[in-house]
């Protein structure tokens, strides 16, 4: 289960990144993403990257593309809200 590290005395919180131009599919894993975060309680800091060359600097092909802690962790597949809480550990 991926937790927030623990930096000396302070947490790193979890830093979680949905990679998609903006087509559907990519704004429904971020919705998902966002709900898998609320429903687990997580401390997370969830953003979106949109920008085409930053999101093939993560050596992806295919959108949507999941990244947990800058670790890709899907790319191509539009992931349920059951499937991200299984990636998040859930």
């Amino acid at each position: 289960m991926i937790q927030p590290h623990r930096v000396g005395a302070k947490i790193k919180l979890m830093k979680i990144t949905i990679l998609g131009t903006g087509c559907p599919k990519c704004k429904t894993l971020e919705r998902n993403v966002r709900e898998a975060v609320t429903e687990m309680n997580l401390d997370a800091e969830v953003t979106k990257e949109e920008d085409i060359i930053n999101i093939m600097n993560y050596g992806i092909m295919r959108t949507p593309g999941l990244v947990i802690d800058e670790k890709v962790v899907s790319s191509g597949h539009l992931l349920s809200v059951k499937q991200v809480k299984d990636l998040l550990g859930a």
